[in-house]
């Protein structure tokens, strides 16, 4: 019979091409652990794949939050959720199943400038990465511009919005905020067309839902963009003041967390 000295380079050679680093690493001290509490075969092998499964989830978890761009200071625990209206706690709760995802449904949040737009949808995104292990995105409406436009000017757009659509949902802050041209617009128009029906878009402005038409500068597109993004949509309302005004008028120091 071999001796556990004998046989260790073998096992480890095959943990190795197996991939299970984690197993590697903690059966000889799970293995005294079994023996002394005369656990059986099967529980000694439970464990340490349990532990190799766990230290993977870990793994995609923090691959998947650093590839979302997300601003991770704006989480679920740091945000105020008795701030909310009534209504919009509810779209909340709802929010957090992910459900809509699945449903390749919209997310359309409307408010105030500091009424929590960015920071709902950043806490939306991380939870539902840290507990579903989703695939999101967060970009600024100007950064997404100037990225499509790139694209374009170098015949590879198709190729970036492939790339975006990859994502179970794509976070696009602050649209409207800034005056577009006809060439920005048109390039947003162009990824919200590929993305209906195949992926959700979750997107912020501080206009009100009427006046998004003053952002597409034809009437025709005007139309047909808002009808990709109402079509299957949750449409959330942040009447609500400005949190950082609110601060200041307390003479509180603004947490980084805020909008």
């Amino acid at each position: 019979m071999s001796t556990p000295a004998q046989v260790r380079p073998s096992l480890i050679g095959h943990l190795t091409e197996l991939r299970l680093p984690t197993v590697r690493q903690c059966y000889e001290e799970t293995a005294r652990r079994a023996e002394s509490q005369t656990l059986s075969y099967e529980q000694y092998l439970l464990e340490v794949i349990t532990r190799e499964c766990e230290q993977r989830r870990q793994s995609r978890v923090a691959r998947l939050l650093k590839e979302s761009a997300l601003p991770l200071e704006k989480s679920l625990e740091h945000f105020e959720v008795k701030r909310l209206p009534t209504k919009a706690q509810r779209q909340l709760r709802t929010l957090l199943d992910g459900g809509f995802l699945d449903r390749k449904e919209n997310i359309l949040v409307f408010g105030n400038p500091g009424s929590g737009k960015s920071h709902l949808l950043s806490a939306v995104a991380q939870e539902l990465i840290v507990g579903r292990e989703r695939k999101m995105h967060f970009t600024k409406c100007s950064l997404l511009i100037q990225d499509l436009l790139a694209a374009k000017r170098d015949l590879r757009l198709s190729k970036e919005i492939k790339r975006l659509n990859r994502y179970d949902g794509l976070i696009i802050d602050d649209l409207g905020y800034l005056q577009q041209s006809r060439e920005d617009m048109d390039v947003v128009f162009t990824l919200l067309a590929e993305r209906y029906e195949r992926g959700s878009v979750l997107m912020t402005s501080n206009l009100a839902f009427s006046k998004l038409e003053g952002i597409f500068k034809d009437a025709m597109m005007t139309a047909a963009a808002i009808d990709r993004l109402v079509h299957h949509c949750v449409i959330v309302e942040l009447n609500v003041p400005s949190y950082r005004v609110e601060q200041a008028r307390k003479g509180r120091p603004i947490p980084a967390a805020t909008e």
